[in-house]
């Protein structure tokens, strides 16, 4: 998200006023000694309405306002290297803010991951269900959840959790062994990410073409 915003976003028309209303919920957050996931702000300024008059697509399109309206667990890990993140240091330095946790951070999310995860996985798998992971982009984004299951094998010693039903990734980087974005799925084998029988799939394509064509297909649209 970083490198669109770097190129794309004018920062007064979208940045400034995100900031303005983002800022309202931390402040009131921090005062009332209140923690929320990133994600859970975003939700809390949509159903506000604060930024309704600056919409520039029909609500109805819009992904983000479909996972708040289903209250969607969204991870956002890495949320502090983006501009929001930027925003929100220079929030507590200039003392707006007076607890840093006020948003909860990237190892919060990663214990809140663990749990629904072992919750979850349990009780798709007595249903003959399981748990996939659909990637979408690649970087910390990608790595930083599909890693729960190898954190819950190895340093939570749940043995009994299973892997991954699945790994599919849409990705625009370069195919290599090694790469954080581009790597080949077989390589999260020897990681405990996946197991050799994993099915596993990469489509090389632009996200935003061909995830929505997914995503229709799959829900039968």
């Amino acid at each position: 998200m970083n490198r669109v915003t770097d190129t794309c976003i004018p920062e007064m028309e979208a940045m400034r006023r995100i900031e303005k209303a983002v800022l309202e919920e931390w402040i009131a957050a921090d005062r009332a000694g209140e923690h929320y996931f990133p994600h859970e702000f975003m939700y809390k300024i949509l159903r506000s309405g604060k930024l309704k008059k600056s919409f520039q697509i029909d609500p109805k399109h819009s992904w983000m306002m479909a996972a708040c309206e289903r209250n969607l667990p969204i991870v956002v890990p890495g949320w502090e290297d983006a501009t929001l993140g930027n925003m929100y240091a220079a929030a507590v330095i200039r003392g707006d803010v007076k607890n840093v946790h006020t948003v909860r951070t990237g190892i919060e999310y990663m214990t809140w991951l663990a749990e629904y995860y072992t919750k979850n996985a349990k009780k798709l798998r007595n249903r003959e269900g399981s748990i996939g992971f659909f990637q979408i982009g690649g970087g910390i984004a990608g790595d930083f959840p599909i890693c729960v299951v190898p954190m819950l094998h190895q340093d939570l010693e749940r043995t009994a959790v299973p892997l991954w039903g699945y790994f599919c990734q849409i990705s625009d980087s370069t195919t290599s062994y090694g790469s954080y974005s581009g790597a080949v799925p077989n390589e999260k084998i020897t990681w405990g990410k996946l197991a050799a029988s994993t099915p596993k799939f990469v489509v090389e394509s632009d996200a935003t073409i061909c995830a929505p064509l997914i995503f229709a297909w799959v829900l039968g649209q």
